[in-house]
């Protein structure tokens, strides 16, 4: 009776031998030893053959990997052409004087990288159509979303205080990704203050608290700036040393109100292209007249080139304001626009579960598993006419803009497409999704979630991509 337990424990323990192996996630998933959870999947499209594989179904935190989800339902609903239209609109129309005797409106419409060089183009259409004096306000309406609700710590902030751009505020009438840029130059000689600049115009549109000093050929360049809030004003406040050789250097944070930077800096553009208004700037969530005709209009560029830039550089207020123009209705949240996202989900056939509270994946209660990432990716695989435009925004490690993600050998380097999600509060979370080509030339989709909880040691780039790349690199050697 001994002898057959112990062969039949022997049996067992062959058996959980040949499972661990079997996972095809060996090195990745010694993390799990170090009390990490994770969700990772590997698998081929063609034939669905399962190459790899840790909890497939658990439900993590896929924190900037999120965007791939809005990019695929972003392609889904208005293909890879489409463009966000801004509109200056009023009820009057100028006389043969130029005069405008009546508002002047900017309707956004929620173009999530409309620039200055975009607000430049519509002012001068403004110009063309004859307008030189508004009797009246210029009025930034941000009805269809805006201002929007912050659920993020960081966003929070930025109401008050931000020294960062990632954590910008959200609007239809948003400019600049929500932050000022403002330039920074060396005085005349040194222990002069800097010259500060807006980086768009010859003075800074916002105010500015300037403590840089100018110093020696040489002498080294060191900048710190925060933007805060004082008296209802935005204020730049910079401090640190410039050398009198330095360059130039550009300074972006966060704006408190992004439609309220958008009236600054649209008034001040008006006033350079000779375009007086009588009664200055303020915002409204109020949409435009019924009876308001387009004076000028400007299209942003095509969802396709937005892409790029949100996946490429994980761009938060892209992402987010994306999101809230899948939503129909107007004065959309952020759990608005990660419903719209699942609604688009809940049609990918075998995908499961996904809970998403904004588009961006900065919010920490987004969930999904590495089998339903896997299902996003194969669906786009097997759409020929948004498959291009999808895939090209993942970056390849060996030229990818993100420099971290060089690693590994040369098959990993050339062999895999991804998009990688990082959070660090309320907990560790490093997230990997994408598509990978076999030495034969076979298709396959892979997901690594790793989250982490309040006792796990930090966890770095290097502790996921390396193992993971080793697990990849033989996936693909072999098949």
């Amino acid at each position: 009776m001994r002898y057959r337990l112990s062969k039949l424990l022997l049996f067992t323990l062959c058996l959980l031998s040949l499972t661990v192996q079997a996972s095809g996630f060996a090195q990745l998933g010694r993390l799990a030893d170090k009390g990490f959870l994770i969700s990772a999947e590997a698998r081929l499209i063609d034939g669905d053959e399962t190459l790899g594989s840790i909890e497939p179904e658990r439900q993590l935190s896929p924190a900037s990997v999120t965007k791939a989800y809005l990019a695929a339902a972003a392609l889904d609903r208005w293909g890879p052409q489409h463009r966000f239209t801004t509109q200056l609109v009023s009820s009057a129309s100028p006389d043969a004087e130029g005069l405008l005797r009546g508002d002047l409106i900017l309707d956004g419409g929620g173009d999530p990288a409309l620039t200055t060089e975009d607000l430049w183009r519509l002012v001068q259409r403004l110009h063309q159509a004859g307008v030189r004096m508004v009797e009246g306000r210029l009025l930034v309406s941000q009805w269809r979303f805006g201002p929007v609700e912050c659920i993020t710590t960081d966003r929070c902030q930025a109401r008050e205080r931000s020294a960062n751009a990632y954590s910008a505020l959200l609007s239809s009438a948003g400019v600049n990704y929500g932050s000022w840029c403002i330039s920074v130059a060396p005085g005349a000689a040194p222990g002069d203050p800097s010259r500060v600049t807006g980086c768009d115009s010859q003075a800074a549109i916002l105010r500015i608290d300037n403590r840089v000093k100018t110093r020696p050929d040489n002498s080294g360049t060191e900048l710190r700036a925060e933007r805060v809030t004082r008296e209802g004003h935005d204020v730049m406040v910079l401090s640190g040393q410039i050398s009198t050789n330095a360059r130039p250097r550009d300074i972006y944070r966060a704006s408190s109100d992004p439609a309220d930077q958008m009236a600054m800096t649209l008034l001040a553009m008006l006033d350079q292209a000779g375009i007086a208004v009588r009664d200055g700037a303020d915002t409204t969530q109020a949409e435009p007249p019924a009876g308001a005709r387009t004076l000028a209009a400007v299209d942003g560029k095509p969802l396709q080139e937005l892409l790029l830039r949100v996946m490429n550089y994980s761009n938060n207020f892209m992402a987010d304001t994306l999101a809230l123009n899948l939503v129909e209705t107007p004065r959309a949240d952020l759990r608005l626009g990660g419903l719209a996202i699942e609604e688009f989900v809940a049609g990918i056939p075998d995908h499961g579960p996904v809970t998403l509270f904004s588009g961006s994946g900065l919010t920490t209660e987004n969930r999904t598993s590495a089998r339903g990432a896997n299902a996003l990716l194969a669906s786009m695989f097997h759409r020929p006419s948004l498959f291009p435009s999808f895939v090209v925004t993942l970056q390849s490690p060996s030229n990818g803009v993100m420099r971290f993600i060089r690693r590994g050998t040369s098959t990993f380097q050339h062999h895999v497409m991804l998009k990688t999600g990082t959070l660090n509060q309320p907990v560790a979370v490093r997230a990997v999704s994408g598509y990978f080509r076999t030495r034969s030339g076979r298709w396959g989709v892979f997901t690594a979630l790793v989250n982490g909880n309040g006792s796990t040691p930090y966890l770095s780039w290097s502790d996921v991509l390396d193992p993971l790349a080793v697990d990849l690199e033989r996936m693909i050697d072999t098949h």
